[in-house]
């Protein structure tokens, strides 16, 4: 069905989608301002463990893989200044070896075996999921808890099972995956603005 029916099948414009992600995240932005301190804080408190030779793990499912991915490369690669590569891993990333862990052990164990192969007291793991209800990303928090490693988790809808469970979290107000997992890489971005500032030193 062409977009400009679908529209009129549901009474809308072919306008509106592009409106009510305005309007969400017009409504998300007051929120990020109120709360901006917190998210400052959490940012600061990632970046001096990267910057001061913590490993990053990162991991999440779908959309949240990708966000996961995106940060490993800032760090590894370059963000906004050229400064020496730091040491991070996005665990969704190896299609083999996901394969391979979930064939022999289960769906639940993809991430958390890879913390327990990679991670080191002192390490960091950022968990990222929408809904906090993915029992992998459950268990690799789990698992980086048991093993030393600092624990941050970038929720929303309430947090879910995983609310409460790091050491550090951050729920974005929303109930929707979209605008949960955009807000997700500004904070990533946050992050790296400092990782930048204390590698190089400015």
């Amino acid at each position: 069905m062409p977009l400009s029916s679908m529209a009129q099948a549901n009474g809308t414009g072919t306008a509106r989608f592009g409106a009510l992600a305005a309007e969400e995240l017009r409504q998300l932005a007051g929120e990020l301002e109120r709360t901006s301190p917190v998210i400052d804080g959490l940012a600061r408190w990632a970046a001096d463990l990267v910057a001061g030779g913590a490993r990053l793990l990162v991991c999440g499912n779908g959309g949240s893989a990708a966000e996961a991915q995106h940060f490993a490369t800032e760090l590894v690669g370059r963000y906004r200044a050229d400064r020496r590569p730091l040491p991070a891993h996005a665990l969704p990333a190896d299609g083999a070896l996901l394969t391979c862990i979930s064939n022999d052990y289960s769906a639940d164990s993809i991430f958390a075996r890879q913390v327990v192969a990679l991670g080191q007291p002192g390490d960091l793991l950022v968990a990222l999921s929408t809904s906090g209800r993915s029992g992998n990303i459950i268990a690799a928090v789990t698992a980086a808890k048991t093993g030393g490693l600092h624990t941050l988790a970038l929720l929303g809808k309430g947090g879910g099972a995983l609310a409460g469970q790091a050491e550090r979290e951050w729920i974005v107000p929303s109930q929707s995956t979209a605008r949960i997992q955009e807000v997700h890489l500004l904070f990533i971005h946050v992050v790296c603005d400092y990782i930048d500032a204390l590698v190089i030193g400015h």
